[in-house]
């Protein structure tokens, strides 16, 4: 009697173990013909990707008026959440948004990023600081299906900076996105 509830404590046990473990390959039998299993099993890495994006271009703008550009952009990111975070800097000294002309004084630009496209605000992004919680409704990388795009980059500049400027002189300066996955 003592043999059975120890054969039972130890089927039990086994079957516990066994359901939490993955299966092994089986193999087939030599005969007219033979079965074996394989078990299959695949992951991939977190991955996030910003596309769509655009140079931005103020040309002859009247100083005034502040200038504004927004662009539809996509980000997808491959979390369970497709949560994402983003950090902008600019080309100038300490990483400022900053455009610069030979030597005359550099100019100021702002920067936003709204969560959807079709905006023309969002929030202001501060210089190598990562704006979090963002979720994207991108499904395919480069938005290759479903919405085209999935959020809004806004560039602008002030009146009293943009009448900073000399007239006729080029300024230039680099914006630099980076993404990454929450």
């Amino acid at each position: 009697m003592n043999f059975n509830r120890f054969s039972a404590a130890l089927l039990a046990s086994a079957s516990l173990f066994s359901s939490g473990a993955a299966q092994a390959a089986t193999q087939g039998n030599l005969a007219a013909t033979s079965q074996g299993t394989v078990q299959i099993s695949a992951s991939v890495a977190t991955r996030v990707q910003i596309t769509g994006l655009s140079d931005v271009t103020f040309s002859s703008v009247d100083p005034g008026t502040a200038a504004s550009n927004n662009q539809n952009v996509c980000v997808w990111s491959n979390t369970a959440t497709r949560g994402y975070n983003i950090t902008a800097t600019g080309n100038g000294a300490s990483s400022a948004f900053t455009l610069a002309s030979a030597s005359l004084p550099v100019v100021p630009y702002s920067v936003e990023w709204a969560g959807s496209s079709g905006q023309t605000s969002g929030t202001a992004l501060t210089k190598s600081t990562a704006l979090t919680g963002l979720t994207s409704t991108a499904t395919r990388a480069g938005c290759a299906s479903g919405p085209t795009s999935s959020a809004s980059l806004i560039v602008k500049m002030a009146t009293a900076d943009l009448q900073s400027m000399t007239a006729g002189a080029s300024y230039t300066g680099t914006l630099t996105l980076v993404v990454a996955p929450e």
